[in-house]
């Protein structure tokens, strides 16, 4: 079983950064695919970016970046320009292929605002 646990949300200013952060507990296997999404108020949940061990990447907005440190079970995600449409409960996600399994954490909030 694996636990998530995100970090590094708050209150930017429009064009301001923020970087996320994503901890888990247990055992992160080397196929795992760690995952952004956000959910803005009021629509459904949507894919922000993936990263893969090997560091590959699927990103949905060139502002955004994800990372990952395989050592510390840890996954990142930068996120510059914001923009008050950004403004979600931004949520890491482990989707595991052998066995298949996901893993979801509590969501952090990012609230874009002047």
């Amino acid at each position: 079983q694996v636990q998530l646990m995100e970090s590094g949300g708050g209150l930017v200013q429009p064009g301001g950064s923020l970087r996320l952060s994503c901890a888990s507990s247990g055992t992160v296997f080397s196929a795992d695919i760690f995952a952004w999404y956000r959910q803005i108020p009021g629509k459904q949940r949507e894919l922000v970016a993936t990263i893969s061990s090997g560091g590959g990447k699927y990103i949905t907005d060139s502002r955004f970046s994800p990372s990952r440190d395989n050592a510390k079970n840890t996954a990142h995600l930068e996120m510059n320009n914001l923009k008050p449409e950004d403004t979600a409960v931004y949520y890491c996600h482990l989707r595991r292929v052998e066995p298949m399994q996901e893993f979801w954490g509590q969501g952090t909030q990012v609230t874009v605002s002047s």
